[in-house]
């Protein structure tokens, strides 16, 4: 469920992203917020442990922000 939440994120930041550029950037940061709030509470777990559960958390994060700057790239390798 939270996989396929974040992968439908990802495209409508992809595709807002790429329609406008500017306005792109706070939805994107929100995204991010709220996927990245657990990684506060699941980073503080004693050694390793921490940064397992944290992970796909941070992985998420690294998703949005990756499917916001490919929207943004397109559109700038746009002819117009």
């Amino acid at each position: 469920m939270t996989i396929a939440a974040i992968a439908v994120f990802c495209v409508l930041i992809l595709i807002l992203a790429f329609l406008f550029p500017r306005l792109s950037r706070g939805p994107e940061r929100g995204g991010q917020k709220v996927i990245g709030a657990p990684t506060k509470a699941t980073s503080k777990a004693p050694g390793k442990l921490g940064h397992w559960l944290s992970k796909p958390f941070t992985s998420g994060q690294k998703a949005v922000g990756k499917s916001g700057s490919a929207g943004r790239k397109g559109r700038d390798k746009m002819p117009l």
